[in-house]
């Protein structure tokens, strides 16, 4: 004991590896206040929070050098960062789902260059959703998501991209203009505004009342050397989507959808004010849904107000570039 005591506090062991101490403590600060990040710069800010989850991979890589170093200041230094990725992400960790539910939804980007939109309409007609969500409709497709889909939902409503297949009756269906928003779209000519076919609203009649539905698809979001995260199209529109749901009739919500954006994403702040993640609440994992082939951010949510997630989850691709998601939901 004495000299596995004297060994902890030689000094050599303090004092190796001074750069992976800085690093690790860097890195558990940099997770502690990404919220304190600008987006002043490319949006830098959103940009960390969009992969945040993903810095924790550099934990066990530190610790490997601090191994390797005998470093005792470096480990002891990993003890931020993995407490605060934890602290963020470690409820995520288990799975919360639990069994039932009175309503099932699912939701899906079914990428507009979908080469076998057959096998995407099959697939979710068999996942068993009471309510269906797609977004990224094209007019060529659309005779195949009508065709194969109307059997198993009678009701159904398109708003330009964006539709919903319900099993259950819809009413009072409207577009949401998410696209001219912000001061200046009051001031331009009717001719001038662009085609607004990105997000409905709709109610669904269940057993237990009415629920009021969302269906939304935000602008795309880019990473180029000039503009760094560029943003500015989704960010309004989650400006407009937030505004909308605040403005809604209230009550039992479920917003679906491909918002292009994690919810740790300030950009969503005027959202999940609102609405709560169901993946976060019920699911087991983080969800990541993009892309198909590696996913590696979940930016088709399922958000939810007034009804309690029981359980979410990832279905299987299924000819998409994006993976569909389910929740199921009760009163």
């Amino acid at each position: 004991m004495r000299r596995a005591v004297r060994a902890a506090f030689r000094p050599g062991l303090w004092r190796r590896g001074p750069v992976l101490t800085v690093l690790a403590l860097l890195l558990g600060l940099l997770m502690l206040g990404h919220a304190k990040i600008p987006n002043r710069i490319g949006n830098l800010g959103s940009l960390v929070e969009t992969f945040l989850p993903w810095f924790g991979l550099f934990i066990p890589v530190l610790l490997a050098g601090a191994v390797w170093r005998r470093s005792a200041s470096a480990v002891v230094a990993l003890l931020l960062p993995v407490l605060v990725w934890l602290s963020l992400f470690g409820g995520l960790l288990g799975d919360k789902a639990h069994r039932g539910g009175d309503l099932t939804v699912v939701s899906q980007n079914v990428d507009a260059d979908n080469p076998d939109p057959a096998r995407t309409t099959r697939d979710l007609a068999a996942s068993g959703a009471d309510v269906l969500a797609l977004v990224e409709l094209t007019p060529q497709a659309m005779g195949t998501y009508e065709k194969d889909l109307a059997k198993a939902y009678p009701y159904r409503t398109v708003q330009g991209t964006v539709g919903l297949w319900s099993k259950l009756p819809l009413s009072d269906t409207r577009p949401i203009d998410i696209v001219n928003y912000g001061p200046l779209a009051d001031t331009e000519p009717a001719a001038e505004k662009i085609a607004s076919n990105r997000a409905l609203r709709t109610t669904v009649a269940t057993e237990h009342g009415p629920l009021t539905v969302y269906v939304a698809h935000l602008g795309s979001v880019r990473v180029n050397p000039r503009a760094g995260f560029w943003t500015a199209s989704r960010n309004k529109g989650g400006q407009a989507l937030g505004r909308a749901v605040a403005a809604g009739p209230g009550g039992r919500t479920v917003l679906l959808g491909d918002l292009n954006g994690t919810m740790d994403d300030r950009a969503f702040s005027g959202i999940t004010a609102q609405l709560h993640s169901a993946q976060e609440v019920a699911g087991d994992g983080f969800g990541f849904t993009w892309p198909t082939k590696f996913p590696v951010a979940r930016i088709d949510q399922i958000l939810v107000r007034g009804v309690r997630p029981e359980s979410s989850w990832v279905l299987p691709a299924n000819g998409s570039d994006h993976l569909p998601v389910a929740a199921g939901i009760k009163w």
